[in-house]
């Protein structure tokens, strides 16, 4: 099984990054390829960064640190599911991603990006140098809610598209077969 970490990356009250993720998982979860950790910012609450040692050398100090390194050290691959904000990704996700550095290397990383009229996509390009740096390695399919909000029901249910399904589907795919292929280049 393809060990699948879902990240929700905004902290803010009110996001519409966690239904979205909850969808996400609840799909993640229906397919029996994956053993899915959804690790939500929010709950998981990692300061500004405050090591003070370089992540490269994995002396972690904090026990917040090392606990986040465990889990993601664990994961094969990832989906973050993230917003745009001001044409670029939350700050959240970028504090977590530089928490660490050497657990984030050869594995696969998809998004789940939503904003206004890009669905995120500015989100996503503005996160690809970051993602290199660790080297994650970024899927190509990726599922893109220009307007996510018009899609929460009066519960707050995340009601997702056929062509959404789809796109997320195909991202599925990509990252077990990364996954599959990254894991001896990990050694």
């Amino acid at each position: 099984m393809t060990r699948l970490m879902i990240i929700v990356g905004s902290v803010r009250e009110g996001r519409i990054g966690l239904p979205i993720a909850q969808w996400v998982q609840k799909e993640a979860d229906a397919d029996s390829r994956f053993d899915v950790d959804f690790a939500d910012l929010k709950e998981i609450a990692l300061p500004l960064m405050d090591e003070p040692n370089h992540p490269r050398l994995r002396q972690y100090t904090k026990d917040y640190t090392k606990a986040w390194s465990e889990r993601v050290d664990a994961a094969d691959a990832f989906i973050f599911v993230q917003p745009e904000y001001n044409y670029s990704y939350a700050p959240s996700l970028k504090n977590a991603l530089d928490y660490l550095h050497q657990e984030w290397r050869r594995k696969p990383v998809g998004t789940v990006s939503y904003g206004g009229i890009s669905g995120g996509t500015r989100g996503v390009v503005a996160l690809r140098p970051v993602q290199q740096a660790l080297g994650l390695v970024p899927t190509s399919s990726n599922v893109e809610l220009a307007w996510a909000a018009q899609q929460l029901d009066d519960d707050g249910v995340f009601q997702p598209r056929e062509s959404n399904e789809r796109m997320l589907h195909a991202q599925f795919d990509e990252l077990v077969a990364l996954a599959d292929a990254l894991r001896p280049l990990r050694g």
